[in-house]
């Protein structure tokens, strides 16, 4: 398999017969679908120094999150993990802001940013064992200034929003980001965030991945107007940005997060994107969104976005994507073979800790599974 080859594959036909909304105007695009360079005033200072050498590190962050997370697919269809979300055609997103903060800026992710966990140090593996239930995260969150995924769909945009204030209050010059899709943008604790980081100008960015389905609901089911623009109704910029495109996702990072480290408060980014797999393993996209949506995000492929540019411009030979796919599948196997090493999950372990002196109920619950899990074994070897 290679590196590119999860894009290529095509989802059965559903009936869905939803069109994709139209970018609009205000997209922040610097590089086209088709790899092509784009001027803007506004944003183009921010990666005007951006090196060759920078550029094909974006290219191998993309290529080797994407490769991760089709082997963390592979393994949950196996049975290895409980459960997987995805984030094939996000990349850009993640990787082009993940790599626009500083080492002292703090992040606040959901469940689905292993992009940025990638940039931020964290080892794959520590992800999957999250995912296979054998530990609750595995990375120390101060270690490498991300915090442990949140499930809880919006709750950790308030986390984010009191450590900023921390951040201000102790006069520091770093910034907060956090983390949330669509979906998270109509929760009450988005709200709650955008209103206490408006009033005590907060230094955080709230990042939107918009892939445009919340599970099976689409955007347009949740908002009237482009989720950026709601923003304006506490009193700070919001931006949209494209959301395939690592250059402006970088660039427009870069501007949220000074704004922030200069004092003046909190920004809304909505990166306009598209999720090209299922919203976890457990759902079956085909059964609400139409083939013909999934084909025409494919042309806007974030990792063929970079590589056409690379080429043009002459910043990376073949060899150069030689030795990353060699790198792509010696990491594959690296993942693969940690997650079949790991011990199953304690079946047990839920039971424990719900009170702190014990509960008959809780006891009554941990015999009846007890009973249920012999069941399997029962007569064996008779």
């Amino acid at each position: 398999m290679t590196v590119e080859s999860t894009a290529a594959r095509k989802p059965r036909r559903s009936a869905g017969t939803r069109k994709s909304p139209s970018t609009k105007p205000e997209l922040v695009q610097l590089l086209t679908p088709e790899g092509k360079r784009v001027k803007n005033a506004e944003y183009d200072k921010y990666v005007a120094d951006i090196t060759p050498e920078e550029l094909r590190g974006l290219y191998r962050d993309m290529v080797l999150t994407r490769r991760f997370d089709a082997e963390a697919t592979s393994l949950q269809r196996q049975g290895e993990l409980g459960l997987w979300a995805s984030l094939l055609g996000q990349e850009a997103a993640q990787i082009g802001s993940g790599r626009a903060l500083r080492d002292d800026d703090y992040v606040f992710p959901t469940y689905r940013e292993h992009g940025v966990a990638w940039c931020r140090g964290v080892d794959p593996t520590n992800l999957l064992g999250m995912f296979r239930g054998v530990n609750n995260g595995g990375w120390d969150p101060n270690g490498n200034n991300f915090h442990l995924y949140t499930i809880v769909i919006g709750s950790q945009t308030l986390h984010a929003t009191g450590y900023a204030m921390g951040v201000a209050k102790d006069g520091a010059d770093s910034a907060v980001i956090a983390y949330f899709g669509d979906g998270a943008s109509s929760q009450g604790d988005v709200a709650e965030s955008f209103t206490f980081s408006a009033v005590y100008n907060a230094p955080v960015v709230f990042f939107c991945q918009n892939n445009q389905w919340a599970i099976s609901e689409p955007t347009e089911r949740q908002t009237r107007v482009p989720l950026y623009q709601r923003a304006q109704g506490f009193g700070f910029p919001g931006v949209r940005v494209d959301g395939n495109d690592v250059l402006a996702s970088l660039a427009v990072t870069k501007w949220a997060l000074e704004r922030a480290r200069g004092g003046e408060g909190p920004t809304l980014v909505e990166a306009y994107t598209y999720r090209m797999g299922a919203h976890t393993t457990s759902d079956d996209p085909s059964k609400y969104r139409a083939d013909e949506e999934r084909e025409a995000w494919e042309a806007k492929d974030p990792i063929l976005r970079l590589r056409r540019y690379l080429e043009a411009s002459n910043h990376a030979e073949e060899g150069f994507f030689a030795e990353l796919e060699t790198e792509s599948e010696a990491l594959g196997r690296r993942v693969r073979e940690a997650v079949r090493a790991m011990p199953d999950p304690d079946r047990f372990a839920l039971f424990e800790h719900a009170y702190a002196d014990g509960h008959a109920l809780v006891d009554e619950e941990r015999a009846e599974f007890a009973a249920y899990q012999a069941s399997f074994t029962d007569g064996e070897g008779a």
